[in-house]
């Protein structure tokens, strides 16, 4: 699976992954309440001339949120249905739009600037104390971790099988990209899982790696 890191030396990249990950932590609860449109997008830019401060390359990734927008539109339009068409339902769903947009973006600007072995190492840190109650700490933190990094490889792929379907035909994207999304999507979480498997995640101490059953006599 590919890495979403950018190799850089900004003040973003130079903040503990554990102190940005709890300020993703606490700025995605402050935004939850938050439902004037004028301040989120004003965090919104806030969010992007971060993403101009990691360089073009950052930049360049915002292209992969594009199949968010088709879905943000349709919450947009269902607040509005709900609310009867009004100026204040269609307010209140630019602004939800707008808070999931915020989160997936700052989501992203964290896994841009943070190596996965740091996030895991802070999630690890965080998840010990729970380790008396029979959380495994290590395998915890990389499911989150995995979760993270998962989101723009998924974007990724997405984009790829509409470039492909954009070289072969004139027409927009249709909904016949889906099956074949998905079926890459549980090839991959395939692969990962037997990588997993092959390096003991998941697997209880007594029981045999499968590398290991085929040096057994």
């Amino acid at each position: 699976m590919m890495s979403s890191y950018l190799p850089g030396h900004s003040p973003l990249h130079r903040l503990p992954a554990g102190a940005k990950l709890l300020a993703l932590a606490g700025l995605s609860l402050l935004l939850l309440p938050a439902d004037s449109a004028l301040l989120l997008a004003g965090a919104l830019l806030a969010v992007l001339l971060a993403y101009a401060a990691l360089g073009r390359r950052a930049l360049a990734r915002l292209a992969l949120l594009r199949p968010l927008g088709p879905v943000l539109l349709l919450m947009v339009l269902l607040q509005a249905w709900a609310g009867d068409w009004s100026r204040a339902a269609v307010g209140a769903g630019f602004a939800v739009a707008l808070r999931i947009l915020l989160m997936v973006l700052l989501a992203d600007l964290v896994t841009l600037s943070t190596p996965m072995q740091d996030m895991m190492d802070a999630l690890e840190r965080v998840l010990r104390p729970f380790e008396r109650f029979g959380v495994a700490p290590r395998k915890l933190a990389l499911a989150v971790a995995l979760v993270v990094r998962f989101v723009p490889v998924l974007l990724s792929a997405w984009r790829a099988r509409e470039e492909a379907w954009r070289a072969r035909s004139t027409r927009r994207p249709a909904l016949a990209l889906v099956p074949g999304f998905l079926a890459q999507t549980l090839r991959l979480a395939d692969h990962v899982a037997d990588a997993l498997d092959a390096r003991g995640f998941g697997r209880p101490a007594d029981r045999p790696s499968p590398s290991d059953k085929r040096t057994m006599p």
